[in-house]
């Protein structure tokens, strides 16, 4: 990944095919936030951070605020979209080393429980989109289809005026 060139550092971009995994999953998580946003009429503010909402301490002990992927303060809801790294493994993802020494898989479902735990805890719904209600391809993307909208409705029925 790095090199070294007349004595400076150069660091090569990932490859395309990481690229795309990582691009394809942030625009799923995107998708699903916009159908959110028509259905309930409000838009979200995405990668939020609540300062109760903490990940585990680093080396020196600082915690960092854990994101959200969408807040609705006017509702008190929290939508979080787990595309397919927060069900299986998947290797790029999961190889990553962590602050708490644990795999980046192990960590991810620790932050999953924490979000779920602690946001009712301080007032806020959570509802939590999976890839797995909506039509996807092999790689689990979505496809999105017309009734990805009536799967948003239904879910979050409960904060719809």
């Amino acid at each position: 990944m790095a090199q070294l060139a007349a004595g400076r550092l150069r660091l090569r971009p990932p490859s395309k095919a990481v690229q795309r995994v990582a691009s394809a999953a942030i625009r799923d998580e995107h998708y699903v936030l916009d159908l959110c946003d028509a259905v309930l009429g409000l838009k979200a503010a995405r990668q939020h951070c609540f300062p109760f909402l903490t990940g585990d301490p680093d080396r020196h002990g600082r915690q960092k605020p854990l994101p959200v992927d969408g807040f609705y303060p006017a509702l008190g809801l929290v939508v979080e979209y787990h595309e397919r790294q927060h069900r299986e493994r998947v290797g790029f993802f999961d190889d990553k080393p962590t602050v708490s020494g644990v795999s980046r898989g192990e960590q991810r479902r620790r932050y999953d429980e924490r979000r779920a735990e602690v946001l009712p805890r301080h007032g806020y719904s959570l509802v939590v989109l999976e890839v797995h209600e909506f039509a996807h391809d092999r790689a689990k993307r979505l496809l999105r289809l017309p009734q990805d909208e009536a799967i948003v409705r239904q879910r979050l029925q409960s904060f719809i005026a």
